[in-house]
């Protein structure tokens, strides 16, 4: 190897690491916790650089003075002022913030830390994840990815308007979601079962394309999200393959143009849950997950499956309630037998239904929602949104108006088709 040739290499290299998106870990314990070597591994994969916010003993106390809080553990005190440090840095361009999740005093640190960094830096993406012992690699990926992508493709989600004729692809756990778009306007859409992801998505493409009319020699671009989308952009050749987070919310913000101010998106899907807060028409601050399928549309399948009618017509039974049934676990498998056991005693298949639907909403208010400042207007969207018995739930809870838009099950789709009309 010459010496232009080593010397293009360093400089790929130097370009490779110029570009990696620069976030704080603002933590407590992750080096208890086992969780830190993988932290430092996902977020080199998604292309992010992890930087350590430094500080004295003298700026510890000052810190927690300014952020009103003193806590017990010094260790939690040094986390406050690792915040304090970071938002005076202009390089950081995002943030992590972890605390074991058997400490109750870490999670109070941990939403005071959030809510400072957003009132001093609004600006900057911030998550949050609790540390266990064995941590999941997958969940701490999607994080950082999704991290990765709002810093790095920042003037990419900013689009407000799909243009020319562009495909997008959704593959979701559950069900594939293709929309063709024209102009920014929904030309056709589909979706499917997601079996094989590939075999389902071009299905669903082929299905589309017919619908609307088109061959695909007349797509301006595809794009592709979703669980399945690795695979499914490299057979296609997909134009853009980005994460589902960034996604969805774009999605939501165009199918109910609120591409300017504060939003918050509920994304309820097969397996996976999602609430984003929105700055601009940009997620900024999000959660992902449940404590267990219980709080999922597998859930709201099984439970449908049951009452012998179909999801979205469980909703409609939903509200057709008289007397508040609650059942007696989140869990999936014990919230099961709990309702078969309501059924035999004689509770009303309405009331059944609505239990159901209250205890999804509740769960991911329970373990999402009151971890985040909901701001309106609450967008709901995925396929759950469509069962209207949730969204009734969901809005008792929050004491405010949910929006549903129309396509609200294609949010992802409707999100990358936007996006990839910009590339």
């Amino acid at each position: 190897m010459g010496y232009s040739d080593a010397g293009k290499r360093v400089s790929v290299l130097w370009e490779v690491i110029w570009m990696r998106a620069k976030v704080a870990q603002i933590s407590c314990g992750t080096e208890y916790s086992g969780v830190q070597p993988v932290l430092k591994e996902m977020a080199e994969r998604a292309g992010i650089e992890l930087l350590y916010p430094e500080m004295t003993l003298e700026e510890i106390d000052a810190a927690c003075e300014e952020v009103g809080f003193r806590a017990r553990s010094p260790s939690l005190n040094m986390m406050i002022a690792k915040a304090v440090s970071a938002m005076k840095d202009p390089t950081i361009k995002g943030a992590i913030l972890l605390t074991c999740f058997k400490c109750s005093e870490g999670a109070i640190v941990r939403d005071l830390v959030r809510r400072y960094m957003q009132e001093h830096r609004g600006e900057i993406p911030i998550i949050t994840y609790s540390n266990v012992e064995k941590p999941k690699e997958a969940e701490i990926f999607a994080r950082f990815d999704a991290l990765s992508t709002i810093i790095t493709k920042k003037s990419l989600l900013m689009r407000q308007r799909q243009e020319g004729t562009t495909v997008g692809i959704d593959s979701g756990s559950s069900m594939t979601k293709v929309v063709v778009m024209h102009e920014n306007e929904i030309a056709s859409s589909v979706w499917l079962p997601t079996t094989d992801p590939l075999e389902s998505a071009e299905k669903a493409l082929e299905s589309a394309l017919s619908d609307a009319c088109m061959k695909r020699s007349e797509i301006d671009a595809i794009g592709v999200t979703g669980y399945g989308r690795d695979i499914i952009a490299d057979a296609i050749r997909a134009d853009l393959n980005i994460e589902e987070v960034s996604i969805v919310a774009k999605g939501a913000a165009v199918l109910a143009d609120a591409h300017r101010g504060n939003a918050t998106v509920i994304d309820i899907g097969g397996m996976s849950n999602k609430l984003l807060l929105m700055r601009d028409g940009i997620v900024n601050s999000f959660s992902l997950g449940g404590i267990c399928g219980g709080s999922s549309g597998r859930f709201l399948e099984v439970v449908s499956h049951r009452l012998d009618v179909d999801v979205e017509g469980l909703g409609e039974l939903a509200l057709r309630s008289t007397q508040k049934f609650e059942l007696q676990s989140y869990c999936m498998v014990f919230g099961i037998q709990s309702l078969v056991v309501a059924l035999a005693s004689g509770i009303r298949r309405e009331d059944v239904a609505a239990a159901a639907c209250r205890s999804v909403a509740e769960q991911v208010y329970e373990n999402q929602m009151r971890e985040m400042t909901i701001k309106p207007p609450v967008i709901f969207v995925g396929g759950v949104s469509l069962v209207k018995g949730v969204k009734k739930e969901f809005e008792e809870i929050i004491g405010s108006e949910i929006i549903v838009p129309h396509h609200s099950q294609f949010a992802g789709a409707v999100g990358i088709a936007t996006i990839a009309s910009g590339v």
